[in-house]
């Protein structure tokens, strides 16, 4: 592509580079300037322009920007018409936003033309809205620099919406003395908030003490009800793979995929499973409404997503969010206020 300034008599055709305004003559930026246009500006007193011009086997930046979107969006992504070099990407339906970041730096990496930019992976994401957006710096840019964008985003598009699912979930309370009952209920509340996104429902409820004996029988029989997920509320915090909830769930069969997670508040969820169903042992922060890395997890698995240890000690960076009134112990402790 040609860009520069040129005399006006020699601008026919171009394209303006930058909007022009003298007198009652006004050019906007992307103009095609025609015959019209040179007449006004010269009555303004304006003698030259800047303007870029298509060279062979160049792509205008619309067409580039819609190629490459097309490239990028997967399964579950709608691309919207571009419109001055930029195509955005919508999420076709809810659910969580899967990217390969990899993908994206390969993309970008290409050239200083070409930008692709998207919401954090794993986020959940609602119907219609907008996830990532590509756009064309310049007006155009050259065909095989376009291919080798295009090329970078690999096999596999690397933006995609895995839409929630509506799962039938199991809840189990344990009880200790103390614990109001207005707390338990207060916490099927807030779960079933959670999940009414996702269309998925709360089907059966348990309360046994706080007892792997009780527990493990309560799971089992859980599992035997056609349930897809179970999740644990402890009437007291995990401290210990031995501790109540992990203790019964691999008496029960289950297994522990991972306990701890390197995000606060959150830091004591449990995953696992019971066969080929996700147990979650809920972290104290989950009976709170405020985002924390419960829904992090809980949201994968609404998307039919597997959540490996991998992925949890991959989650620290980003990891540290906002404090909760539940916390029963500030992380930062002023002198004179405690231990």
């Amino acid at each position: 592509m040609k860009f520069g300034p040129v005399p006006l008599d020699d601008a026919i055709g171009g394209i303006a580079v930058h909007s022009v305004r003298a007198g009652e003559a006004v050019v906007k930026k992307g103009t095609v300037i025609g015959a019209p246009e040179v007449t006004s500006l010269r009555a303004a007193g304006v003698t030259s322009v800047v303007v870029a011009r298509f060279e062979a086997g160049d792509v205008p930046e619309d067409d580039a920007a819609r190629r490459l979107a097309e490239a990028a969006a997967g399964e579950g992504v709608r691309v919207e018409r571009p419109f001055t070099g930029r195509s955005n990407l919508f999420a076709e339906h809810a659910g969580v936003l899967v990217v390969d970041p990899d993908a994206i730096r390969r993309i970008n990496a290409v050239d200083e033309s070409v930008t692709v930019a998207t919401l954090p992976a794993f986020r959940a994401v609602e119907e219609g809205e907008m996830i990532g957006t590509v756009k064309i710096i310049p007006f155009a840019v050259p065909e095989a620099l376009l291919r080798e964008a295009m090329a970078a985003a690999g096999a596999a598009p690397p933006v995609r919406v895995a839409a929630f699912r509506p799962l039938r979930v199991g809840v189990v309370s344990t009880l200790l003395p103390g614990l109001k009952p207005s707390v338990i209920r207060k916490t099927i509340g807030v779960l079933q908030g959670r999940l009414g996104p996702a269309g998925a429902a709360i089907v059966a409820e348990r309360e046994v003490p706080h007892d792997a004996s009780a527990l493990t029988d309560a799971l089992a029989t859980l599992a035997a009800g056609g349930i897809e997920l179970i999740v644990v509320f402890g009437a007291s915090a995990i401290t210990d793979r031995r501790d109540v909830i992990p203790a019964a769930l691999e008496r029960a069969g289950g297994r522990i995929e991972h306990f701890g997670m390197p995000v606060d508040p959150g830091n004591l969820l449990l995953i696992g499973s019971l066969g080929a169903m996700p147990v979650l042992g809920a972290p104290g922060c989950a009976r709170s409404p405020k985002e924390n890395g419960f829904d992090w997890v809980l949201q994968r698995l609404l998307a039919g997503l597997p959540v490996t240890r991998a992925d949890i000690v991959g989650m620290g960076v980003g990891g540290l969010l906002m404090e909760i009134v539940q916390r029963g112990h500030p992380r930062e402790v002023h002198a004179g206020e405690g231990d």
